[in-house]
C-alpha cells in the first residue's frame, strides 16, 4: 500500500537514531526519537492513544532497535506519555519532577478534553527515575543529555540533546508549522528556552509536533512568542480580554500556522504573567479551550489522533 501523506514515518538522523515523525503534527499527533545500540534502546515520547503507541512500536523494532530499556517523557501532555504503558514493565520512564507530578495529576486528561475519541486501553505510568536539572544516560556509546529549561512549554520539560550527532529532541519547546501552546507553560520562559537550544548547537532539531527542521526554528518560535507578548501588551493594557485580542489580531506571517486558535490561549498566559502570576500558574482550562472552541467558530478543538 502507498504512504499517505498522513502516515507516520521513520528519518534516521545518525547511526542507531531516529526520529519517528506523525504527519500533519496537529493536536494529539506528535514525534518520538528511537536511540539504539541494537541492544540498549532508549525511546524520546510515546504517543496519544494505544494504536498509535503500538505503531511506534512496530516501527522501533523495524529499525534493528531493541524494546526500550528507558522512556523518556518530555513533558506530561497525554500525546507524549499516554503510550508510556505500552512499553512496559520492560520500560522505566524517565522525567523532570515536575513532569512525574503532572502527569500524575492530569489523568486521563486527554479523555475529557476529546470524549469521543478511541483512546484504546490506557494506563497512566508516570517517570518512575526524576531529575531536577539535569541528567545524562546512554545508550551504549551514545551520550544522551537531559536538560530542564525550566518553566516553559509546561513546568516540566526536558530537551534531550544528543552532543556527539548534533540532535535535539525539543519535545513541545517547538512545532514546525504548528502554533506555539503555552497554556500549562510560560511566555517568558519559552524565550528563554530558545536561547538554550541556540547554545546547544545542534543541527538537526525533531520538534515535538510538525517535520524535522533545523535551528531556523528557534528564530521563527521567537518571533511568534514576541508577537503574542506585544499583543497582551497593548490588550492587557486596554483592558480587553484575551478573546477580544485574539480575535482582532492580524496574524501576518503566522496566519499559515496550524491550530491558530491556540493563539488565544497563550494571551491568557501572557496576561497572567502581565497580572504578576508565577510563571507556569494554573489557567482555568475550561475556559482556555472555550474560547479556543470560540476562535473555532464554535467548533471544538480537533484531536487528530
Amino acid at each position: 500500500m502507498l504512504a499517505t501523506n498522513t502516515d507516520p514515518y521513520t528519518v534516521r538522523l545518525a547511526p542507531g537514531v531516529h526520529a519517528y515523525v506523525q504527519p500533519h503534527g496537529g493536536w494529539c499527533v506528535n514525534n518520538a526519537g528511537i536511540i539504539s545500540d541494537g541492544d540498549h534502546t532508549v525511546l524520546v515520547d510515546t504517543a496519544a492513544t494505544e494504536r498509535r503507541a503500538l505503531g511506534l512500536r512496530e516501527a522501533l523494532l523495524e529499525t534493528g532497535a531493541a524494546l526500550p530499556r528507558t522512556v523518556i517523557n518530555t513533558h506530561h501532555h497525554g500525546d507524549h506519555t499516554y503510550g508510556n504503558a505500552v512499553f512496559g514493565p520492560g520500560a522505566t520512564v524517565v522525567g523532570h519532577e515536575s513532569c512525574r507530578r503532572e502527569v500524575l495529576a492530569a489523568g486521563r486528561q486527554l479523555h475529557l478534553i476529546w470524549p469521543q475519541t478511541d483512546f484504546g486501553d490506557i494506563r497512566i505510568a508516570a517517570p518512575a527515575v526524576t531529575y531536577s536539572e539535569r541528567l545524562t544516560l546512554h545508550a551504549g556509546a551514545t551520550e544522551i543529555r537531559l536538560i530542564h529549561p525550566g518553566v516553559a512549554h509546561t513546568v516540566g520539560d526536558t530537551i534531550v540533546h544528543l552532543p556527539e550527532q548534533s540532535v535535539v529532541f525539543t519535545g513541545d519547546l517547538v512545532f514546525n508549522g504548528g502554533t506555539p501552546f503555552l497554556a500549562t507553560g510560560s511566555l517568558s520562559g519559552s524565550l528563554r528556552a530558545m536561547a538554550l537550544l541556540r547554545s546547544l548547537d545542534a543541527q538537526t532539531v525533531v520538534p515535538g509536533h510538525g517535520p524535522l527542521t533545523d535551528p531556523s526554528a528557534y528564530d521563527a518560535t521567537e518571533r511568534y512568542l514576541l508577537y503574542v507578548a506585544e499583543l497582551a501588551r497593548a490588550g492587557h493594557a486596554a483592558g480587553r480580554s484575551p478573546l477580544e485580542v485574539a480575535r482582532a489580531a492580524d496574524p501576518g506571517e503566522f496566519g499559515a500556522l496550524r491550530e491558530s486558535e491556540r493563539l488565544v490561549a497563550n494571551v491568557h498566559r501572557a496576561y497572567a504573567e502581565l497580572d504578576g502570576l508565577p510563571e507556569g500558574s494554573p489557567l482555568d482550562l475550561l475556559t482556555v479551550f472555550g474560547d479556543m472552541a470560540a476562535m473555532n467558530g464554535g467548533v471544538p478543538v480537533a484531536c487528530h489522533a
